[in-house]
């Protein structure tokens, strides 16, 4: 159950990135006139923006039936982790409650899922810095991010804190009516608990950090040819790897400072993830 979850989250996200690309789209813009004739579409289209998130919202709601009806009979429950805090979503048999649990566990489940796709491209955003605008690969981001691309760089950096714990305030009022979590006894340990849990957003950022440095790596010893992607990475991994400048890595022609990155990086997420998780259960328990 946890694959086919994985799968139809991929299927919500796939069309998202489609509904944010869309206005991109030459063929949905206004074609000027010196190009009417050679680039049209072979038929009108009917399709709206609209009809994308019309499908994603279906997709969230048909799931969790069907989470509620095969649910108890499977002895399964809907798993969260957000790092500081793993969320559990039991679903009693012959409860009509637990449909409201498989409702917001399905909205909860894609929420994290695309809220870990933004958090990597502003990680993307951030370490590319005033470079992307000379970056050809740079495009994909700065199409689902917007605005937020051009923000100064402590606004970025700043950004999963606030977004995070302002989630976390306003998901944990239905998850303590629904008894997934303690209610908390005042409401500034409600607020202690939404920043617990928004420093943890920035867990997300250690696969990301760990697989452009060993893309990074790998483009050091192996030819991959001049593609512009390549280009991209080594950017955003050198930015990765400025703290360790100053310390002598390379022996030869051979540069550990990526592999001491990549440990680093795993290193320092592990401990964080311990050290936000026994404060999590504190302020929780």
């Amino acid at each position: 159950m946890g694959i086919v979850d994985f799968i139809l989250n991929l299927a919500g996200l796939l069309l998202w990135i489609k509904w944010r690309s869309l206005p991109f789209d030459p063929f949905n813009r206004r074609t000027p006139a010196t190009l009417v004739g050679t680039l049209r579409r072979a038929a009108p289209s009917r399709f709206r923006r609209w009809h994308l998130l019309a499908v994603i919202g279906a997709l969230l709601l048909l799931r969790a039936i069907f989470y509620w009806q095969i649910g108890a009979a499977l002895q399964w429950s809907g798993k969260l982790n957000l790092a500081a805090i793993a969320l559990s979503f039991p679903i009693p048999t012959g409860s009509f409650s637990s449909l409201e649990r498989t409702i917001l566990f399905s909205i909860l489940s894609f929420a994290l899922m695309l809220g870990i796709f933004y958090l990597w491209l502003l990680l993307f955003s951030l370490l590319a810095g005033k470079a992307a605008d000379a970056e050809p690969a740079h495009r994909p981001v700065r199409v689902q991010l917007g605005g937020i691309d051009r923000w100064p760089r402590g606004m970025k950096l700043f950004l999963p804190l606030l977004a995070g714990s302002l989630l976390w305030w306003l998901t944990s009022w239905p998850l303590s009516w629904l008894q997934i979590i303690p209610r908390p006894i005042s409401e500034i340990r409600r607020a202690a608990e939404s920043l617990v849990v928004g420093l943890g957003s920035y867990l997300a950022w250690e696969y990301a950090a760990a697989g452009l440095l060993v893309l990074h790596l790998l483009n050091t010893y192996i030819y991959f040819g001049k593609h512009p992607l390549w280009n991209y990475v080594a950017t955003m991994a050198q930015t990765l790897l400025q703290p360790l400048e100053k310390i002598p890595l390379r022996a030869g022609k051979v540069d550990f400072a990526p592999v001491v990155g990549i440990a680093l990086v795993f290193l320092i997420g592990e401990l964080a993830e311990r050290g936000l998780a026994a404060l999590c259960e504190r302020l929780l328990f």
